[in-house]
């Protein structure tokens, strides 16, 4: 199947967070104090992408605070931490949402994302994601994780869809 064709029944985007909304590095200061850096073109490719009725969720090995709040902070509802088995989790949230994984994008950056990527309509990989992620992904950004490959993302796939226009519309004065 086609890029294009794959891209056409996206609803839900799943993402994992560290090395994709992230650069994947985990700072902590000297009171252990986890800290993360978001790219904010990410937010709003999040947040257009949530305007045209569809929705995001993220599905991370890792739990952190900082998630959560960013997550609330996006009005993101689907978030899945401390999940080792993200395959198991995206079949949960498939059920739950009635959705098939035809209908399913993940973006994922290392080896723990692979086996969801294999079975989703549309796998997608950041450009710094390891080298076996990258060679399942249909799609690989020309971002790296941190660096904006969720709006670069969010953007290819509404794009396709014929809805970016609209979501530029509410931007523009023309």
């Amino acid at each position: 199947m086609k890029l294009e064709q794959r891209m056409q029944g996206i609803k839900l985007i799943l993402s994992d967070v560290d090395g994709v909304m992230t650069c994947g590095g985990i700072t902590y200061d000297n009171q252990g104090v986890e800290t993360k850096t978001f790219h904010v073109r990410d937010g709003m490719g999040i947040k257009l992408w949530q305007r045209t009725g569809y929705r995001f969720g993220v599905i991370t090995a890792r739990s952190s605070h900082i998630v959560k709040l960013r997550m609330d902070e996006l009005k993101v509802d689907l978030v899945r931490q401390g999940a080792e088995k993200k395959l198991e989790v995206a079949n949960e949230i498939m059920k739950e949402m009635s959705l098939t994984a035809q209908q399913i994008c993940y973006i994922g950056d290392d080896l723990t994302d692979m086996a969801l990527m294999e079975t989703v309509g549309l796998a997608a990989s950041v450009s710094d994601g390891a080298a076996e992620v990258k060679k399942c992904a249909q799609l690989v950004t020309k971002a790296g994780g941190g660096q904006g490959a969720i709006r670069e993302l969010i953007e290819a796939i509404l794009k396709s869809q014929n809805r970016w226009q609209e979501m530029l519309q509410a931007y523009s004065l023309g």
